[in-house]
């Protein structure tokens, strides 16, 4: 892992690689998929699935070299209208309290302050962080990217598709903010940023939307992507179980392809998802290699995500009944085709243990891939979980969609 980090070899590796997939794999990855039977799923496309084994070599072409891309804000903001971007204030240290209080001392992990970005509505004109309106419901969304990598930035890959997702919940959300969570780091790299580094930014995050804003704590609907699930998990049920006064619950929780158990703990089944989906999907480096986990853990105990709710809130190793109740309307959406269905679904069965079943959905699309509502070759599947999401928000408010 990281082997080929150093240049020069870093290049010649880039420069091979691509090289190889280009006038190699490619066309070895378009013959042997030509007939439907042969593909990772038979009813998935040709394109489709050549997109995956490409998004495969992507990831190990990664996990050799270490190309993980820096954003620095300070040159976003010198667009702030285009992008959409705005800074966010520190976390008051007072509303930083309980277990993860003590993670963040033992990890040495400070407030500070991050930015985000808006999707919707304002954006373009300057107006993109205005106060909320009277009854306003706003998306709150966390990217994904392993914790290690991503950005909310709309030139990035969520871009495209989070605009679309706000176009189709346009009838009850008219506009989203992202937030930039620190990302985290650990050798063979500079250690930085651990659990609850992320956390501690999502909770600045709500501060800003509630307390800066005004929005209604009822009328933030709190989302996120793969391990931005993972996060938005994290937030809600942290404001749940300190009972901040100043910060009250959201109205609702949408976690699609959350990314929930980051010890893997469900892997050593040989009839587990990451196993029987290992040619559908491409996030089996990303969770094997352990970065990830060495990562959030920092000076935690080496067995903290296998053990720690905090980190794998579906391991499998930890008895979590009565931790993850008093959640607000949630909804999990996973695909039936990606290898982290397995704790999705522990997932799913354990907020249902410690809710009320009618507050607790569940979607699951049969030959869609890790991630997929954000990616936009995976049609038709994403836009109908887009547009089935925006019926399910409606539901939640009792309001119509456009």
């Amino acid at each position: 892992m990281f082997e080929l980090r150093h240049q020069p070899l870093k290049t010649f590796y880039v420069l091979y690689s691509v090289i190889s997939i280009v006038f190699v794999r490619l066309p070895y990855w378009i013959m042997s998929s030509i007939v439907p039977a042969r593909r990772p799923r038979s009813a998935w496309t040709l394109s489709r699935t050549v997109t995956v084994y490409g998004l495969q070599a992507a990831v190990n072409l990664v996990f050799a070299t270490g190309s993980f891309s820096d954003e620095d804000p300070e040159q976003s903001a010198q667009s702030a209208d285009k992008l959409g971007f705005v800074w966010v204030d520190p976390l008051p240290t007072n509303l930083l309290t309980g277990e993860v209080a003590s993670i963040a001392v033992t990890n040495k992990v400070e407030v500070v302050r991050t930015y985000g970005y808006w999707y919707g509505k304002g954006v373009g004109d300057g107006s993109h962080g205005h106060k909320a309106r009277p009854d306003e419901k706003v998306l709150y969304h966390f990217h994904g990217g392993g914790y290690i990598m991503g950005s909310a930035n709309p030139a990035g890959r969520s871009g495209p598709p989070m605009a679309d997702l706000v176009a189709h919940c346009s009838g009850v959300v008219e506009r989203s903010f992202c937030l930039n969570y620190r990302i985290s780091s650990s050798p063979p790299f500079k250690a930085a940023n651990p659990f609850p580094a992320a956390l501690i930014d999502a909770l600045s995050g709500y501060r800003y939307l509630v307390e800066t804003l005004g929005f209604q704590p009822s009328n933030i609907i709190v989302s996120g992507d793969s391990a931005g699930g993972h996060l938005a998990f994290d937030l809600v049920r942290y404001l749940i179980q300190e009972s901040l006064s100043s910060l009250p619950p959201p109205g609702a929780v949408i976690l699609l392809s959350p990314t929930v158990d980051w010890g893997c703990t469900h892997d050593s089944n040989p009839g587990s998802s990451m196993t029987r989906n290992s040619r559908s999907d491409f996030v089996k480096t990303i969770l094997h290699s352990g970065y990830t986990a060495r990562s959030l853990r920092g000076a935690l105990p080496d067995n903290s995500p296998e053990t720690n709710s905090w980190i794998s809130p579906a391991s499998l190793r930890i008895n979590t009944r009565g931790l993850y109740g008093n959640f607000p309307p949630t909804c999990l959406i996973a695909g039936g085709a990606e290898q982290t269905l397995d704790p999705v679904k522990t997932l799913y069965n354990r907020l249902l243990d410690d809710n009320d079943a009618k507050d607790i959905t569940y979607w699951e699309y049969p030959d869609a891939t890790h991630d997929f509502l954000l990616a936009s070759f995976h049609e038709p599947e994403r836009t109908e979980a887009s547009k089935e999401l925006a019926q399910w928000i409606a539901g939640v408010y009792g309001t119509d969609t456009k």
